[in-house]
């Protein structure tokens, strides 16, 4: 690896946690943080609360954003959430629609910044729908090549003044970025711990993929002992 790859963070972050901060962290945190620019007061609504999704969510907080929706499909990541610093949950399977959920959360108001974690046509077309008036909907998941949103141009954007922007890892400066989240973390102000589901064997890797893609954890890491 170049030397210019490499950032250096304090010794006393314990490394199941401190390699958290080279993807993840710093693409969830960072789109809120850097790419948005969310302000204190504003509204904020994450789609998918994984491990990115979840320092979204806490990026959000970070930045002082007064309401916080996290959206997701799994009970126990919804949950999780709420330890990141989401005010507010929604599962779409409890609900007749997201959109409707989301304008009685933010008293029809819509929300300013809407963040789309998993990736999938829908969800990123929601992330639109639910913006408000100069809203702007960040897209962080990968939708896959050859899917085109289907979007008014004229009524989802134009007449709305909504923007809708790509963020690739988080708009981030590696050496600057990296180390503040390790100081905030050591300052108690920026949660890894919760971040690590579990620790795992790299005999246990096959398991963990599996796990992760059933969506009921956040991050598994490979130790070795």
């Amino acid at each position: 690896m170049h030397e210019n790859c490499v950032v250096r963070v304090t010794k006393d972050i314990p490394f199941e946690k401190a390699c958290l901060l080279g993807c993840g962290v710093v693409t969830g945190a960072g789109a809120a943080i850097n790419t948005a620019e969310v302000r204190v007061g504003d509204t904020v609504a994450v789609i998918g609360c994984g491990g990115v999704g979840l320092n979204a969510v806490q990026g959000a907080r970070l930045a002082g954003a007064h309401k916080i929706i996290a959206i997701d499909l799994q009970p126990e990541k919804l949950e999780l959430a709420k330890t990141f610093g989401a005010t507010h949950t929604i599962n779409p399977n409890e609900v007749d629609d997201v959109v409707a959920a989301v304008q009685e959360i933010t008293e029809s108001s819509g929300v300013d910044h809407a963040f789309e974690v998993i990736g999938l046509k829908p969800t990123a077309e929601q992330a639109i729908k639910i913006l408000g008036v100069g809203g702007g909907a960040y897209q962080i998941g990968m939708i896959p090549i050859g899917k085109q949103l289907e979007i008014d141009p004229f009524v989802d954007i134009l007449m709305q003044q909504r923007k809708y922007q790509g963020v690739y890892m988080g708009s981030t400066s590696p050496k600057r970025d990296i180390p503040l989240y390790a100081d905030l973390y050591q300052q108690g102000r920026f949660n890894l711990d919760d971040l690590v589901s579990k620790t795992i064997r790299l005999e246990d890797i096959n398991a963990g993929y599996a796990e992760l893609e059933g969506g009921k954890i956040a991050r598994s890491v490979i130790v070795f002992d």
